[in-house]
């Protein structure tokens, strides 16, 4: 870090997630809707608050330092409640002056940003957030010290999120995400994630780093650690609608084909059994087929465990399945020897009289 001359040195930028308004300025993403939640959730543990302002440093500011060495963290955000939350932890964890700043956008209809300004009082503020490491120097990826304890962990991750992260509506495809510009801190977040079993992954996407999620257990998870209980039982009961609509569209699709596989069977079986009828005569076929042919003639449109009801003795299922792929096998054969119907056997022998 340059002594003496004024410079502004960019921490990890969280990416400038915009998931306020819809387009049409009146519904909130379901995205928003959770930072909103998590923005309003009270750390009471100062370790915990320190974690999380440090989380939100990293993820969204800048450091600033003037030619007199005097510090200025800037953090910018699109999102009203995290800049209060920004400015509310500040003050408490750090006690100095902390400014926001609204910056009006007139144009596109796009979100107002909000800019906080914090006013460290010495390098040991800075030291403590884990910006700087002993020498001075910007450190990367997360300070040890920040996350020692499990809730701490968890308010970091929180800060992580509300600076860096989006999460889909459950309505579509599942995927949680934070992306950040520096690999270490990425692989660091991974890391802590995963130390509660959540499945994260990082993968690149253009200049950024992107720490995701995508099975909906892991998702339910990450909600609960970082204390998003609303958003949590909103992705819920989504998801088990839609895993209830999949059960019954599965169901609906089986039933269609066992349908359609039905119907096609009790054709071919009547188209068999008639052609058994023409060639050598029901007759001639033993009773128990005789009695299902004539069954299946009568009721084409019955299920098999119908038709075993209708026989005498009735029959099972298996039973009549037996009996009429016996007259299938019968059918077959007259067509393989090219016996003539019955009824074409007999316009031949009225002809030679």
């Amino acid at each position: 870090m340059a002594g003496g001359t004024a410079g502004k040195l960019c921490l990890v930028r969280g990416g400038g997630i915009r998931d306020g308004q819809s387009a049409g300025g009146e519904t909130m993403s379901f995205s928003a809707t959770t930072k909103e939640e998590l923005a309003r959730v009270t750390e009471h543990s100062p370790s915990g608050e320190l974690a999380e302002l440090a989380a939100l440093v990293r993820m969204d500011g800048t450091l600033q330092i003037s030619s007199h060495r005097e510090y200025a963290l800037n953090v910018t955000t699109e999102n009203a409640a995290v800049a209060r939350k920004v400015y509310r932890l500040a003050k408490n964890v750090l006690g100095g002056r902390v400014d926001i700043v609204v910056r009006r956008k007139l144009r596109l209809r796009k979100n107002n940003s909000y800019l906080v300004k914090v006013y460290p009082r010495d390098v040991g503020d800075l030291q403590r957030l884990g910006l700087l490491d002993e020498d001075g120097l910007i450190q990367p990826g997360i300070g040890k010290g920040l996350v020692r304890r499990r809730g701490d962990q968890k308010a970091y991750l929180r800060g992580a999120f509300l600076a860096g992260g989006s999460i889909n509506n459950p309505e579509g495809t599942y995927h949680l995400e934070i992306i950040t510009n520096d690999l270490g801190h990425a692989q660091a977040l991974c890391g802590l994630i995963n130390k509660f079993q959540l499945g994260a992954k990082v993968s690149a996407r253009k200049n950024w780093h992107v720490v995701y999620i995508k099975e909906s257990e892991h998702i339910v998870g990450f909600l609960a650690l970082v204390g998003a209980h609303h958003a949590l039982l909103d992705f819920e009961n989504v998801r088990v609608f839609k895993d209830m609509r999949n059960q019954v569209n599965r169901l609906v699709n089986c039933e269609t084909a066992n349908l359609s596989k039905t119907v096609d069977a009790a054709v071919r079986q009547v188209d068999n059994i008639r052609l058994v009828a023409d060639t050598v005569g029901l007759a001639s076929l033993p009773e128990a087929l005789r009695q299902a042919a004539q069954a299946r003639l009568e009721y084409p449109d019955a299920s098999l465990k119908e038709l075993g009801e209708m026989l005498r003795p009735p029959v099972g299922k298996s039973g009549v399945n037996h009996r009429l792929r016996k007259i299938d096998e019968l059918a077959e054969s007259i067509r393989l020897k090219g016996h003539p119907g019955k009824n074409e056997a007999g316009r031949n022998r009225q002809g030679r009289g």
